[in-house]
């Protein structure tokens, strides 16, 4: 069994190379190898074929592929730009107007996406050519669309927390349960801030618009039916043990593609694109998922989490404080990681010293994914920020990092109000479940 100090400069080198640059995956399996080598001998190189083909063929990673799908689908089905008008024409009489249509249209296209970037892109695009001439506050628009998206990894179905899942063996379903309620308070926080910040400053609000009619209004409304009808398809199939993960985002694919064709959108060209879309980000993921296998592997042999837990035995550290020092770490790493390669990066190290701290897996997987939404709004390698620049095409990022603080803010009290209320997250779970 390994020191402490080993494992501490082994975990300072993974995230070293990391903020460097250097592929995700390709730090992790170097890592791993020259761990195995140094500490195991050059049989446990050679295990990495079996984990490789462990962490591929595991079943419930098959949902990613499909919920990727899923959401390239409805984006070229047209779903995105009707399901946004409708919003706005039952949002905009809140103070902030149209605002408020970005966080709603976000949370919206999470629940059917999975993907935080994705749902930064897909909104960005239909809501920043709306707010011009406006009047509209450039910065609180931008910070909107970019933070309203990181509820793409909280909102069920999530990517993340199903490779959260699958790296710690934690019900998939039961982590999807943790995160309705955080997300849909997150999404009410989100839109308490544009409240109070236009209340503040009424000159970050456009001018007061005309409300189509009733009738069209009610009209317009049955373009939240397929988003909503897939949501609940795909997530009450898993609450009532209808069907697992995997198999309720092939339900969620089929839907689609019917809605495809619906709306007349589907062609041969239009699903060849999916494909490629979907293969592509597909494979970015699992290679990194397979280099964190084969980490955790290596890992386990050494005996570093054995080591962690009884060092944070002795350290005496308290549940609270643990937290406390973890939120400043993740807080430390979001300036340098992007959110998956963090979730993935520090799950074999961190995860054994919650544990043995006797915090909950299932509310620890949705504080990460919190944290992992904060790396994703926070510069200098924030993804959503970046992705809202791309949009944008005009300006400069400062804006749209200006924009994102608020929003920041309200995720920490949201991990306050998780801490000081474990049930917002464990309580849907332990009802659904048992």
């Amino acid at each position: 069994m390994i020191s402490i100090t080993v494992a501490g400069v082994g975990f300072a080198l993974l995230i070293g190379l990391m903020a460097l640059g250097l592929h995700v995956a390709v730090v992790m399996f170097a890592l791993s190898m020259l761990g195995a080598i140094l500490y195991l001998g050059l049989p446990a190189t050679l295990e990495f074929g079996t984990q490789y083909w462990g962490a591929t063929n595991n079943f419930v990673l098959v949902a990613i592929p499909l919920f990727v799908l899923l959401g390239d689908l409805l984006v070229r089905a047209g779903l995105t730009d009707r399901m946004y008008r409708s919003l706005g024409d039952w949002l905009n009489p809140l103070p902030g107007g149209l605002l408020h249509t970005n966080i709603g249209a976000s949370a919206m296209f999470a629940a059917v996406s999975g993907s935080s970037v994705a749902t930064a892109a897909t909104i960005g695009t239909v809501a920043i050519p709306a707010f011009k001439g406006r009047g509209y506050d450039s910065r609180l628009v931008l910070g909107t669309i970019a933070a309203g998206a990181t509820l793409g990894i909280l909102i069920p179905p999530s990517i993340n927390l199903i490779i959260y899942g699958a790296m710690t063996n934690t019900s998939v379903g039961r982590l999807y349960a943790a995160g309705v309620i955080p997300g849909l308070l997150l999404t009410g926080l989100f839109m308490a801030i544009i409240v109070v910040a236009c209340w503040w400053r009424p000159a970050f609000a456009g001018a007061v618009e005309a409300r189509a009619p009733l009738a069209v209004r009610l009209w317009r409304l049955l373009d939240l039916a397929p988003p909503l009808v897939i949501f609940v398809v795909v997530m009450g199939s898993i609450y009532l043990g209808w069907a697992t993960p995997t198999e309720s985002a092939a339900l969620g694919v089929v839907m689609a593609l019917v809605l495809a064709v619906a709306y007349r959108r589907f062609s041969i060209r239009m699903l060849h694109e999916c494909f490629v879309t979907t293969v592509a980000v597909t494979a970015m993921i699992m290679l990194i998922a397979a280099a964190a296998f084969f980490l955790n592997f290596v890992l386990g042999l050494m005996g570093v989490p054995q080591v962690l837990a009884t060092f944070v035995k002795e350290l005496g550290a308290s549940q609270g404080q643990m937290i406390v020092i973890l939120t400043i770490f993740y807080l430390i790493l979001g300036c340098f990681l992007d959110a998956l390669a963090m979730i993935i990066g520090t799950i074999p190290i961190v995860v054994p010293l919650v544990v043995a701290l006797g915090i909950d897996p299932v509310w620890f997987g949705i504080y990460l994914v919190i944290m992992a939404e904060l790396a994703l709004i926070t510069p200098p390698v924030g993804m959503n920020l970046y992705v809202v620049q791309g949009i944008r095409k005009e300006g400069v990022i400062t804006e749209v990092i200006a924009g994102t603080m608020p929003f920041l803010l309200m995720m920490l009290l949201l991990v306050v109000l998780l801490y000081l209320w474990p049930d917002l997250a464990l309580w849907l779970p332990r009802v659904s479940f048992g």
